[in-house]
């Protein structure tokens, strides 16, 4: 993969900052010539996926978010980590309206929506504990 560009951001796992990732990267993106609707796909996914990392991976405590973005030709590259406490079976927990906080009336569908907008989604262990979402969108423009 020939990498065209990339930049990588580094947040606090702050509620707060989840517009501001989403943004980020969706303006690194704009270079690419993405219409409304795929700068809106890639902006849903990157907040679930930082979303997931705030209130699952460090269950609201204080952590870092390091969110990878690359362009290779028509392919957006994208990873969100953080190094939380993880997911026992990560298979269950991609099953749609699975969630591990019930009580919080969370809908269990953030891997599903990222799923959904973006073109693969891989949920990985992160080698420093916690996890890796990586997900890809084709800009068609």
């Amino acid at each position: 993969m020939k990498v065209e560009n990339e930049m990588t951001l580094i947040i606090p796992a702050l509620s707060k900052n989840e517009s501001f990732a989403r943004s980020t990267v969706a303006a690194f993106a704009v270079e690419m010539d993405p219409s409304l609707e795929e700068i809106n796909d890639i902006k849903t996914a990157v907040c679930e996926a930082v979303t997931n990392s705030i209130v699952h991976g460090y269950q609201k405590q204080e952590g870092l978010i390091t969110i990878r973005s690359k362009i290779s030709g028509k392919v957006l590259h994208i990873t969100v980590e953080d190094s939380g406490i993880g997911i026992e079976d990560i298979e269950k927990a991609r099953q749609p309206y699975f969630t591990t906080k019930p009580e919080e009336e969370r809908a269990g569908m953030g891997f599903t929506v990222m799923e959904t907008f973006m073109d693969t989604l891989e949920v990985l262990p992160n080698e420093k504990g916690g996890l890796k979402v990586i997900m890809t969108k084709t800009i068609k423009g």
